[in-house]
């Protein structure tokens, strides 16, 4: 991967249906790779990727089997080189004070324990390959904001498990990236209490610029990796805090 494309290469693709997952499939689509793309909606993937010879799975990541299911039928058909996670969900009920522990469960078992499944299911490709995985977790995680303590509880996970499983498998030349994403522009917004104003959103992120993160993060050579990387929207956001006239904006959902 080190010539700026991805020919040649495998990637499988959880969570693209819409926003950032389906930005990531069609740009690494486009960059020559073979793109295996999973979601609860399949159809959606199917449209969204627009011809691009995207593989299109309907997953639900939170389904432990369904996943290592999915994960060795793409890693015995072609191996897998880049394995990246981008689901995520969200709900309008986030305070401490709403959450159940079905509320709770929930936001754990696909934004955190899913990615596990995935990665667990995928390592010895991963390992053959000596690929690298990219999650797509939040810049919520680290720094506290509105979108809720499930929410950031389950991005510091994602982004601590892509820590300590690069920590063991570096050797065997296995990569994890965390990316931190502050504020972007997908339909995930229409979750909160209050959804933002355009304005807002127009000066948010874009999916396909964290989709230029990750490409850049699948072409580094595999001598180099990124444990963590944050991207955040210039004009509104700074690590800590918000800029905007409107109320305090969750820093990141994506």
């Amino acid at each position: 991967m080190q010539d700026g494309t991805l020919s040649g290469k495998t990637a499988l693709v959880i969570g693209a249906s819409s926003g950032i997952g389906l930005s990531i499939a069609n740009l690494f689509a486009d960059a020559g790779a073979r793109v295996y793309a999973a979601a609860r909606r399949r159809e959606a993937i199917e449209e969204g990727a627009g011809g691009r010879g995207v593989v299109a799975h309907a997953l639900d990541i939170s389904e432990r089997e369904a996943v290592w299911r999915v994960v060795e039928e793409v890693g015995e058909a072609d191996g897998i080189d880049v394995l990246l996670v981008a689901a995520g969900i969200n709900f309008p009920e986030r305070r401490l004070e709403q959450l159940t522990a079905e509320g709770w469960d929930a936001m754990i078992s696909v934004n955190l324990s899913g990615a596990f499944y995935a990665i667990r299911a995928a390592l010895p490709f991963l390992r053959a390959s000596r690929g690298i995985v990219i999650l797509i977790s939040s810049v919520s995680g680290s720094w506290p904001d509105m979108s809720g303590p499930a929410y950031q509880a389950s991005k510091a996970g994602m982004t601590e498990l892509a820590h300590a499983a690069g920590f063991e498998e570096h050797q065997r030349g296995v990569r994890f990236c965390a990316v931190l994403p502050g504020i972007v522009d997908t339909p995930i917004l229409d979750n909160r209490p209050e959804p933002p104003p355009k304005e807002v959103r127009d000066r948010s992120l874009k999916p396909e610029d964290v989709a230029a993160a990750c490409f850049f993060l699948a072409t580094l050579p595999p001598r180099a990796y990124v444990p963590e990387l944050t991207i955040l929207p210039t004009e509104i956001q700074a690590l800590g805090k918000t800029s905007t006239a409107s109320p305090p904006v969750p820093q990141g959902e994506e």
